[in-house]
């Protein structure tokens, strides 16, 4: 297992502008020259960080993961907190496509981009959809839903098509079809 990165103002600074131009621009659109002169720092610090471009993608990746698995928090002790865990995911989702400058999912547009399961890219991105299926099967069960299974499919795909339809479309109608379907799915 490899140590984890050290903390350094320069590597944050790399991690914050690959982000808003990864999101902004696309994975393959945005080369490390360009980061590099964004982020105000030299190649030799940027490859003192990460070995190479697909690295600074992953840590992205993991960087948004790490701020989701944050906001979603551990697993809910009962039923009444499973069902505050999943509207408060619900609502955090609906938010996300209706802020300014929403692009859509960063891992769908991930995985569009790098669509072979090999690729650590790739594989970022699922490490990230098992953890959200995991956890949210884990709060239908908590909450008593008769097929948490069923339920976490049903979820993640009315996530998946409101994060598609909140960038192509009606962001508000999106959040709204969203909300109410995931309402659908609590158990009564």
């Amino acid at each position: 297992m490899t140590a984890p990165p050290r903390p350094s103002a320069a590597r944050e600074r790399l991690l914050r502008t690959a982000a808003e131009l990864f999101y902004a621009e696309g994975l393959h659109t945005v080369g490390v020259d360009r980061i590099v002169g964004a982020a105000g720092i030299t190649r030799a610090t940027f490859y003192r960080h990460f070995p190479g471009k697909e690295d600074l993608v992953v840590a992205y990746l993991r960087g948004v993961d790490d701020a989701v698995r944050e906001y979603v928090g551990g697993a809910p002790d009962d039923a009444a907190a499973a069902v505050a865990q999943l509207r408060r995911l619900t609502e955090a989702i609906g938010n996300e496509l209706c802020r300014p400058g929403f692009r859509g999912c960063p891992f769908i547009n991930a995985a569009a981009e790098h669509p072979d399961p090999a690729d650590p890219v790739h594989r970022a991105v699922a490490v990230h959809r098992a953890w959200l299926t995991e956890t949210v099967t884990r709060a239908y069960r908590t909450a008593g839903h008769a097929d948490p299974e069923e339920a976490t499919r049903r979820f993640v795909m009315l996530r998946d098509g409101a994060m598609v339809a909140g960038y192509l479309g009606d962001a508000e109608a999106a959040r709204t079809t969203l909300t109410a379907g995931a309402e659908d799915l609590l158990p009564a």
